[in-house]
Order: structure tokens, then sequence, then C-alpha cells
């Protein structure tokens, strides 16, 4: 009897541990770290949209009809916690990828790792050159515009409409903002009169913004954080200085970036994108917006349904979901990169018209056309047409 019982439970016990055995097999965990504290917790919206975005996709029945788990993690945007972080991803949830990481200098803390243990690290929220290195580093790629890239149309655009042009550059001090650096360099030279850094934790930029006034520049680059971004422009508005001003695109939202300043004082600032503005009224009768905006609703409701990150994560959530569908029923990582570099022509929703998503064996570079854009007073209004490399 206490045999026959015995059996019973082992039975069950084995029954048990086999439904989640394969349970586990057939989801696909996926992984990422943001800042949801700390003085960059305005990015946390990377986690919590993409987050959103795989409820979605689970509720329409997954990716090939297994759920994706997504496990995301709290860094402050602080590398040695990163790599705390990501370790206990890889080692004890065993993802399939790290996915939509903020940051370049807290995804780059842990590239070397993930490429030594052959983890896809996918649309890094960076465009940093560090994630864009086929042949060093293989497994990790970018979602956003190159930013080297970025910097040298910039400068291209300032010296042909002012080859006197005297410009300045305020970049945060990491490879974020040196990319910007040596893009500007690279295309304006000796046009760049001006070079001031900022840390990431410096409370204000006030004091670099009055260095930059006082080398007499006309025109500055801004390759900052959303923060940073608003405060440069708050100081510029308080001292009465006006020069031209172009924005990383990393920090062009609407709102609350420039909003905070006061959008009638930020008219004529200019910086590119790849992404429909939702704030800007001529997208709302979009079939990209509407689709766009019902998902917010119904998954993010506590977004912020103006500011164009949301729709930017969205985008990125959304070749990622095309990449693990393509992958099939070979779900190992070594497809999933394959099926990542095999992208082509891939129109995300959201994207401006003109853009598309492109990757290879040999180029990372997700984006090879950006799109001008200039501050109206309300929106950001297209220049020109998508320009390429």
């Amino acid at each position: 009897m206490k045999f026959a019982q015995f059996t019973r439970i082992a039975l069950a016990v084995a029954v048990a541990s086999a439904a989640t055995l394969a349970s586990a097999a057939e989801e696909i965990r996926i992984g990422n770290t943001v800042p949801y504290s700390g003085p960059a917790s305005f990015y946390g919206m990377v986690g919590k949209g993409t987050a959103a975005y795989f409820a979605k996709v689970n509720d329409e029945g997954g990716i090939n009809g297994r759920k994706v788990k997504v496990i995301s993690l709290d860094d402050s945007l602080a590398p040695p916690k990163t790599v705390e972080q990501v370790r206990r991803m890889v080692e004890q949830d065993e993802v399939h990828a790290i996915v939509n990481q903020v940051g370049t200098a807290t995804a780059s803390s842990v590239r070397k790792y993930l490429n030594t243990k052959k983890v896809p690290q996918l649309f890094v929220q960076s465009g940093s050159n560090n994630f864009q290195q086929p042949k060093e580093f293989p497994y990790s790629t970018s979602a956003l515009m190159n930013y080297e890239f970025e910097a040298k149309v910039y400068g291209k655009q300032i010296l042909a409409a002012n080859p006197k042009a005297k410009i300045g550059i305020l970049y945060q001090n990491d490879d974020y903002g040196k990319d910007y650096l040596r893009g500007l360099k690279a295309t304006a030279g000796k046009a760049v009169v001006s070079e001031i850094t900022y840390e990431q934790t410096d409370p204000t930029v006030d004091s670099q913004i009055l260095a930059l006034k006082g080398a007499g520049v006309d025109v500055v680059l801004l390759a900052a954080y959303s923060k940073q971004v608003s405060q440069s422009l708050r100081k510029m508005d308080e001292i009465g200085w006006k020069p031209l001003v172009y924005l990383s695109h990393v920090s062009a939202q609407v709102h609350p970036t420039l909003s905070i300043v006061g959008l009638d004082k930020v008219v004529g600032v200019l910086t590119a994108s790849i992404i429909k503005d939702p704030s800007d009224s001529r997208w709302h009768n979009d079939a990209d917006y509407k689709e766009w905006l019902a998902w917010m609703k119904k998954y993010y409701p506590d977004g912020d349904i103006n500011n164009s990150s949301n729709a930017s994560v969205y985008a990125s959530a959304s070749a990622l979901a095309h990449v693990l569908k393509a992958a099939g029923t070979d779900m190992s990582r070594e497809n999933i990169l394959k099926q990542m570099t095999s992208l082509k022509d891939f129109k995300a929703p959201m994207l401006l018209p003109g853009i598309t998503m492109n990757m290879s064996k040999d180029n990372y570079n997700l984006f090879r056309k950006i799109q001008l854009m200039r501050f109206d007073g309300k929106s950001w209004a297209l220049v020109g047409e998508p320009v390429g490399e």
C-alpha cells in the first residue's frame, strides 16, 4: 500500500518535472538590462516597451506557436551591475538572446562575454560602432542609426550651409559621445573649434554651455542624453544665446526633451531620425500609427503616446519578432544570429518613408539612410529626402 502510494507520488513528481522541462523547452527566453533606476531611468521605457510588445505577440499565439518570456532587469546604467545581471540571465535563466539592451557603456561591458559565450546581443539601443564590428564581435548588433555616420552627415550639412561656421560639440565622455566627435571631425575638420565633455553623473551642464559660448561657436552639436539636452537648451535660452543646434537622435523626443524647455524656445533645432514621431499629427491617419496606438493603449497604457522612443522600441521589437519567426523550429543561438544578419529591406512598423532595415554578415549598419529634420515649434518637419551612406 505504502509502496503503491509512493509510486503514485513519484510518478506525479516525474510528470510535473517533465511538464516543467517541456514548458521551458517550448518557450523562447529573451533578456535585457535597462536603467529602471538612476539618472537615466527615463530609458526604462525600453524594457517596459519590449515586455509589452511580446505580451501582444503571446496573445496572438507566440512565435511559431512558442510563447516568448521577457526577462528585463535593472542595471541603473552602471556597467558593473550590467555584468552581474547579464551573467545571471545567461547562466541561470539560459536566455536565447540578450535584446534591446540600453546604453553604449553598459552593453559594451558584456560584449566580449556574450560573444565568447556565443549568445546573440541583438538590437542594442545604441548606434555605437562597438556593435557594428562583425569580424571581431559577430554576436553584437545595434538597433539605432550609426552615431558616427549621423555626425558625419551633420558636419557636411553645416559646412554646406555656412563654410565659415565655428562648431562646438558637447558630448558624453564615453564611447557614445566619442563616436559623435569622431564623425563630426571627419567631415567638419578644423571648423570644430570647441570640444567639451560631461559625465553622466554631473548634476548640470551649465558650465559646459557657458564654455561653448565663450569659445565663440555659432553651431553646437549636443551628443548627449535627454536630461543633458534639456538642460543645455534651457541654459542657452536663459543666457540669450542662439547658436544653430543639432541634437543626437537619441534625445530628439518632442516630449519630454523639448517640451520641458518650452517648444517655442527650441524652434529651428535640427536632428535626424528613422522613426515616425507619434506626437506629429501628420501620421495620425497612418496605418502604422493606428496599429501602434492600439498597442500602446492595450499593452502599455502607462506609456507616453507622445514619446517617439516608444515608437522606436516598437519598431525594434517588431524586427526582433520577425527574426525569431524566421528562425523557425531551430531556435539555436547560431540560427538566431543567422536570421538577424539576413535582414533585407525590412519595413518595420513606425519607420519613416524610405527607411528600411538591412543587415549582412559584413555590414552591421542597420540603417543605410537617415532623415534630416527641423523643429518648427510643434513637430519635426522633414528636410529633403533620406540621406544615404
